[in-house]
């Protein structure tokens, strides 16, 4: 395989990623807001409530058309657990400083934060979880 195709594959699978990753933006950003705006909640637990609700949706369509891996479930869904521990962690040391240290408002401070967990998230899920 040249290094122009496997480039091409990789910034396919990346522009997959990407898509999934937007659906379960949808739905972690979604319960973010309702949460905060409707339900009174603090921003951080309801971010870290609304990252677990997109893993879910992560995990399925990844699984599926991102990676089309065949590494079976009870492999796959620990490994893909402990990415997700690991891009959970990330999230709340990034809100918590860029809220609470910072002083940032908690929308523009998830997205930045959402930048440096789907980077993480592709290289591990590539090389580990789906592997």
């Amino acid at each position: 395989m040249t290094a122009l195709s496997s480039f091409h594959r990789l910034s396919r699978q990346f522009a997959a990623f990407f898509g999934v990753g937007l659906a379960a933006a949808v739905v972690h950003y979604g319960l973010l807001i309702l949460l905060v705006e409707g339900g009174g909640s603090h921003p951080v637990p309801a971010t870290l409530a609304g990252y677990v609700a997109g893993g879910l949706v992560s995990y399925g369509l990844n699984r599926r058309h991102t990676y089309r891996s065949s590494r079976p479930h009870r492999e796959a869904t620990w490994r893909f657990a402990m990415v997700a521990l690991v891009g959970f962690l990330l999230t709340w040391f990034s809100m918590h400083i860029l809220v609470e240290w910072v002083g940032g408002p908690y929308l523009p401070a998830q997205i930045v934060t959402t930048g440096v967990v789907m980077i993480w998230s592709f290289l591990a899920h590539k090389a580990w979880t789906f592997a």
